[in-house]
């Protein structure tokens, strides 16, 4: 006797949960209009449109992390030269006066 794996038929290699979710009439009439489109089960459909959507929420926190990094990098870098640019000041301030 095969195992099936879900509603979606061997296409994700993970057990299926059901679980019960309420959406608007709308949210499902659009859901089922796109789900005959694509030939697949409304379950399915929801299963990967909400795949979907949680990829794009880890790659747009993953880029917002990258982008606050490049921040923090670029503020130390310029704290860095600002320093540097102190201390050449103060240690060629005596020579300069001289030239």
């Amino acid at each position: 006797m095969g195992m099936t794996n879900g509603h979606t038929r061997g296409t994700i290699s993970a057990m299926t949960t059901k679980v019960t979710l309420s959406f608007s009439d709308q949210t499902i009439a659009d859901a089922r209009h796109w789900a005959e489109r694509d030939g697949v089960s409304l379950s399915a459909w929801i299963d990967r449109a909400t795949q979907e959507r949680a990829l794009r929420e880890i790659f747009s926190a993953h880029a917002e992390a990258v982008r606050r990094a490049k921040v923090d990098l670029d503020a130390t870098a310029l704290a860095d030269e600002e320093e540097i640019a102190l201390v050449d000041a103060e240690l060629y301030r005596g020579r300069r006066a001289s030239r």
